[in-house]
């Protein structure tokens, strides 16, 4: 008896330790078998609790009546799958007539506390299907990305999601991004996991760094082109914007229109394209905007709005084109002069770290979520990192990417430069790779020799 004894000590012990060292391997070994468990045993008193139950219907109470049977008590959704993740569960409900997915969703924070989860979400599937996802840990503390991932053509894998799914950056159904971050909010990091990510793919990285190129010009091996002021911007941008109009007179030569060719072959962009002709599609990762929409004389005036006039013009044709708009800053908003909202209306995709007022939360998420906008200026100074992501449907989630250091991503970089496309059009603006240039020794005045 007395190693029986030992040997539960032992595992509770054990357990105690994993909870708070390591909590995905105690999710993993014990908490998801517990909270399954959990749920399944508190699930109809749960339901009743948070009102999301339907009283029973009048066949039912007739039939009981006529039986002389207890009247039937009230219906919880029913449950039709539940399946452990590496995370969490997912419950899978079929609801009951009169009930809406709204009601679940309204409910998912009592949900999190009756069933002693970390966090707990829902989407609707189809008519009468919610799917609830819960987290048995804060999967945002220690970010791991699954082994597992799904990578495709133009969709990159950046970050965690808070209910445990991967947030993936998909160019084709977002084309353009806007990134919104204070100094010290992960914002950076960000960007080197998407430019580590899109680095093995056929891709071309035009890279806008007016920092004096202090972010991205590690990286240059794998970028086509990098302007690091505001005059190489500049023309950079309008070469962009001939190759643009010359991509589009390819498609014209090839959309196949004639009588004999189906409606599914004809080409309206560069995926419709066969891929011995298609063009190689560019993103564009404009670093701290503000430095281009600033201006001091006249003369920086118009090459300001030289400037903003070429990226809307990328943001409202491009994506046809294959050219997509990755553009961070700290703030984007009217005060940077005319143009300014215009673009942001383009910007499908919205993320934002964390920022040091509402109103440059409202920059991102206030014409899409006012919950979103919430969320961002709520983000903890001790988690560099955790963002916002939102688009224009409304919809937004918590997320965090991997800690990536410098190292990693010019690594990664540098392992794939071979891989960098050959753009005629950007050719003047390929970065120089030979490092900079020693300078000579100081002279050393010798001592004169003894006689």
């Amino acid at each position: 008896m007395t190693w029986l004894i030992a040997a539960v000590v032992l595992v509770v012990a054990a357990a105690g330790l994993l909870r708070w060292r390591r909590p995905a391997w105690y999710w993993l070994t014990f908490g998801v078998t517990l909270a399954a468990l959990r749920v399944l045993i508190r699930y109809g008193a749960v339901m009743d609790a948070c009102g999301l139950t339907v009283p029973p219907s009048r066949w039912r109470l007739a039939l009981a009546r006529a039986t002389n049977r207890p009247i039937p008590g009230p219906r919880a959704p029913r449950i039709l799958r539940i399946h452990p993740t590496r995370t969490g569960l997912v419950l899978r409900l079929k609801l009951q007539p009169g009930q809406d997915a709204f009601d679940v969703a309204a409910s998912c924070d009592r949900l999190r506390h009756s069933f002693g989860m970390y966090g707990v979400t829902s989407r609707e599937l189809r008519s009468g299907v919610v799917e609830v996802r819960m987290t048995g840990y804060d999967v945002l503390k220690r970010v791991q990305m699954p082994a597992r991932l799904d990578t495709r053509p133009m969709r990159v894998p950046v970050a965690l999601r808070e209910d445990g799914a991967v947030h993936y950056r998909d160019y084709r159904a977002v084309p353009h991004a806007l990134t919104l971050g204070a100094t010290e909010s992960g914002k950076s990091v960000y960007q080197r996991n998407l430019v580590a990510a899109l680095a093995p793919q056929r891709v071309a990285l035009v890279g806008i760094d007016c920092k004096q190129g202090v972010e991205l010009f590690p990286l240059a091996r794998r970028f086509s082109a990098l302007a690091d002021n505001p005059d190489t911007a500049a023309e950079l941008l309008d070469a962009l914007v001939a190759h643009m109009e010359e991509v589009y007179q390819l498609i014209r030569a090839e959309q196949r229109i004639t009588a004999d060719v189906p409606d599914a072959e004809i080409a309206a962009d560069i995926w419709d394209l066969p891929e011995d002709l298609r063009p190689v599609p560019i993103v564009v990762l404009v670093d701290e905007v503000a430095e281009l929409a600033l201006f001091a004389t006249k003369e920086e005036e118009k090459r300001r709005d030289r400037i903003v006039t070429a990226l809307a013009r990328l943001a409202q044709l491009g994506r046809a084109a294959g050219i997509y708009l990755e553009i961070c800053g700290q703030r984007f908003g009217s005060e940077l002069g005319k143009g300014i909202t215009m673009l942001r209306a383009q910007l499908t995709g919205r993320t934002a770290h964390r920022v040091n007022d509402e109103s440059s939360a409202n920059m991102a998420f206030g014409d899409i979520s006012p919950d979103a906008v919430l969320a961002a200026i709520q983000i903890p100074t001790d988690m560099p990192g955790v963002a916002i992501a939102g688009d224009s449907t409304g919809g937004w989630s918590r997320i965090r990417a991997p800690h990536t250091s410098l190292r990693q991503a010019v690594n990664i970089c540098n392992r794939h430069a071979d891989l960098v496309p050959d753009l005629p059009a950007l050719a003047s603006f390929r970065p120089a790779l030979d490092g900079p240039k020693r300078l000579p020794d100081p002279a050393v005045e010798s001592a004169p020799a003894a006689a």
